[in-house]
């Protein structure tokens, strides 16, 4: 490439050098047209070549040559910036590892040395009576046990006495010392695991411990941590009913705590608590909490109606300030949650340390993670501009709802049926002013929502040889096995106040299922979600003109490598206006497994649509690891439906909740049925379509708009399921698809499509949809689009050339 140089001292040539000098000019210029567009495309360098003189004297190729140069800065920029951070996350966590191998070498000298002692005394033991021997060690521990809890009272003094105590029993917890503790299955410290965590093994109750480093102070930890309620879901309250100070500027509080039962079929856990603060001398904040029982006689809590009292024994957080900012905590959840009080069938579940990790312990510790990610990140929104505390808030509000309808606890307002002769199904309802705080919405129509009460229709079934983890994903993904479209409709007219104007909504859809992301956690454990049922009329209006109903889902638990975790999806019709504080009706199920050995996996299947295409070898391969492992795996299915009603149609719609929860059982065990290892791959009535619905719903969308609006198929008819997936991606003409907005951008295009561009899949959101045309072409776009958009036009490029489709007419084709 030839250029002329004017100036040799600054503008070096192509011809006989290495490199080309740019004025301090021509770099802003450049600067300030990167961050517009950090990979232009050929035609967009030419265009900006026109419409910048000062860049006039330069070839588009010196300007690609510049962009790449620039983007690889950038690249490297933010490489550094990770590696930096991954250091110290290394350095941090070396030091944990060091602690922990501390702590194991001392219980390995320990252990050692107690079995020298047992060998040397085995003699001596055996020559005593057997009725003597047991007399002595019992009475003899009794004994010491009391001299060590002298009865207290309920005064200051009294109180510093036990939470003294109990400081003295969690601390050895927290370093590691206090109780045999193993590497919690399928967890390894890195630096980009949540921290190190362990379980109990064969200590009272069921214990687990974290430790880990975040970026947040110690206090602002503590205050977190303190706030239960925020971060555990099962918590259903809190009630802090007395504050003493200490001399040392700690603070001693008397909590009362309830949690809410996992199922229908346990009863609620509540706490009476002492939780103590405090300051070390190193500097370590420590919060440690323990039950009060009438053997230290200190305050007393009487037994509440409906909920069986459990057990805290010493627990807390260690918190110690990290050089360079943030806190090394150290998390203990000790608990005895009386198992003795649910059906052996369930007693797995209360007797897992697992599941106390995986619901309490890592709980905390990703909350804390996930708030400091989003103090270090303050700009970042996601899910259609929320801020990510409002989607945390509505997920909190979305378990919430779904726990109090599956407890319905009668200080709520909720009232059990009876039954119509069989105990499969319970029926509550609920009349409070509170419950029906914002569902009684005016219509559109001026017509107001007369809903009155609140039925939720619930059940509890026992799954066989199906891991959770499938289950779920398949109810997720395949509504239509187990939805009505009518029942849907239904709910959805208790919160519909007119068409929804969600991003997106104003798609022409052709039936099914979409997923629209919304947000996910910091380990992508737990999703949010909005899921769009296309065409589904919720009121005779809409027999001629469908409208789209749409659903704010939770799903969580889809990793089936996860031990103990429990596998959830709770959805709500949402209304027009998509609020912080829309009303919300939950309904769903919570899978619970009951056995924490590891589960049988398969391999996930990915959400890219251009990885899902090779689906040959994957999928078989699927089919087969999962055939082969026919480890029997059990867990608990709870069903909870909540429907809005007016009062008069109560029997009505009793019996249709009921009629409902009855199908969605029968259709689940079909599923399950089908979905277990030794059906898996065979005709039971169920093929699970491979690669994964947004992707096929996205082929599905093309292939239809271009049949309607062009009226010839753009894909063979015999294409189904994942071979529409091949035949788009490798069709030979340019398909690109664009978000419905103000300034459209590219948001998928095929292999042909990307060639065109001159893109990659990753970069086409960066194109936008005006920056491939010339002047004419964009003055057309920018004139036509608006109506394009209110008329539900669609706009088709390929061959090069761009055809915008309105119904009933279209506008002349604008060269590229």
């Amino acid at each position: 490439m030839a250029m002329s140089c004017k100036d040799g001292n600054k503008l070096g040539c192509l011809d006989n050098g290495k490199y080309v000098r740019y004025t301090p000019e021509q770099v802003e210029a450049l600067e300030r047209l990167y961050h517009e567009c950090p990979k232009p495309s050929s035609i967009r360098r030419q265009q900006l070549i026109r419409e910048c003189p000062i860049l006039s004297n330069i070839e588009p190729k010196q300007i690609k040559v510049w962009f790449q140069n620039r983007r690889c800065r950038e690249k490297q920029r933010k490489e550094s910036s990770r590696l930096q951070a991954v250091n110290r996350k290394l350095t941090a966590m070396n030091k944990l590892l060091m602690e922990e191998n501390d702590r194991l070498q001392k219980q390995v000298s320990n252990l050692v040395y107690e079995n020298g002692y047992f060998r040397q005394h085995t003699q001596s033991t055996t020559h005593a009576t057997k009725d003597t021997s047991c007399d002595s060690v019992v009475t003899s521990g009794q004994r010491h046990l009391t001299s060590q809890n002298p009865p207290r009272d309920a005064s200051p003094a009294g109180l510093l006495s036990i939470a003294e105590e109990t400081l003295a029993e969690f601390l050895p917890k927290a370093t590691g010392t206090a109780i045999e503790w193993v590497q919690m299955p399928g967890m390894k410290p890195g630096p980009d695991s949540i921290g190190i965590i362990a379980i109990s093994h064969g200590c009272t109750g069921v214990a687990a411990r974290a430790c880990g480093l975040v970026g947040l102070e110690p206090s602002r930890v503590a205050e977190i941590l303190k706030d239960r309620p925020s971060w555990f879901r099962d918590c259903r309250a809190v009630d802090v009913l007395n504050v003493l100070p200490t001399a040392n500027g700690g603070t001693i509080e008397l909590l009362y705590m309830q949690l809410y039962a996992p199922t229908t079929l346990a009863a609620a856990r509540d706490f009476w608590l002492l939780r103590y603060t405090s300051v070390l001398e190193d500097g370590s904040l420590v919060v440690c909490e323990r039950s009060l029982k009438n053997t230290q006689n200190g305050p007393s809590m009487p037994p509440v109606q409906h909920f069986v009292r459990a057990e805290m024994l010493p627990s807390g957080y260690l918190i110690r300030p990290c050089e360079g900012g943030g806190s090394i905590i150290h998390i203990v959840d000790h608990l005895d949650l009386e198992p003795w009080s649910v059906p052996e069938v369930l007693r797995p579940l209360y007797e897992s340390s697992a599941v106390l990790a995986q619901k309490t312990t890592m709980a905390a510790l990703r909350q804390l993670k996930q708030i400091a990610q989003e103090i270090s990140q303050p700009n970042v929104s996601s899910g259609w501009g929320r801020r990510p505390a409002a989607l945390r808030a509505l997920s909190q509000r979305l378990s919430r709802g779904f726990n109090e309808a599956l407890n319905g606890f009668t200080d709520e307002g909720w009232s059990i049926m009876g039954n119509d002769g069989i105990d499969d199904v319970t029926i509550a309802v609920n009349s409070s002013s509170e419950k029906l705080m914002g569902l009684n919405l005016p219509f559109a129509n001026g017509f107001p929502a007369v809903s009155n009460a609140v039925l939720c229709a619930k059940a509890s079934m026992l799954l066989q040889n199906v891991p959770p983890a499938i289950l779920l994903r398949f109810l997720r993904e395949h509504r239509s096995e187990w939805a009505d479209n009518s029942i849907d409709a239904y709910s959805a007219a208790a919160v519909k106040v007119g068409p929804c104007s969600l991003p997106g909504s104003r798609i022409s859809g052709f039936g099914g299922q979409v997923i629209l992301p919304l947000a996910h956690t910091i380990e992508h454990e737990e999703f949010l979600e909005v899921i769009k049922l296309e065409g589904i009329g919720n009121s005779p209006e809409d027999v001629m003109m469908p409208r789209d109903i749409f659903l704010l889902q939770q799903c969580s638990g889809m990793d089936e490598n996860a031990v103990g975790s429990y596998a959830e999806l709770i959805f709500a019709p949402i209304d027009v206006s998509f609020a912080d504080d829309a009303p919300l009706l939950p309904s769903g199920f919570r899978i619970i497994p009951l056995d924490t050995g590891k589960e049988a996996s398969s391999p996930n299947r990915t959400l890219d649509l251009a990885s899902a295409l090779e689906i040959g070898s994957a999928g078989n391969k699927s089919s087969n690891d999962f055939s082969a492992n026919s480890t029997c795996m059990r867990s608990v299915m709870t069903i909870a439906f909540e429907f809005a009603f007016e009062s008069h149609m109560q029997e009505h719609v009793t019996s249709m909740a009921r009629q409902y929860v009855r199908s969605i059982i029968s259709s689940v065990q079909r599923v399950a049925l089908a979905l277990s290892p030794s059906n898996l791959g065979s005709h039971v009535g169920l093929r699970t379509p491979l690669g994964n619905p947004e992707a096929q719903t996205l082929a599905r969308w093309i292939s239809n708009s271009y049949r309607c609006f062009m009226g010839v198929d753009l894909l063979k008819s015999t294409s189904q399921g994942s071979e529409i997936l091949k035949t788009l991606w490798h069709h030979s003409d340019a398909i690109l698809c664009c978000s419905l907005k103000a300034l459209p951008v590219f948001t998928f295009a095929n292999q042909a499509g990307l060639d065109m561009l001159e893109t990659t899949l990753v970069a086409l959101q960066d194109i936008s949809l005006e920056k491939i045309f010339d002047d004419h072409g964009r003055k057309t776009l920018f004139s036509e689009f608006p109506q394009i958009m209110e008329q539900g036009g669609h706009l088709f490029i390929e061959y090069g050339k761009a055809s915008f489709l309105r119904k009933g007419s279209s506008l002349e084709g604008v060269e590229r």
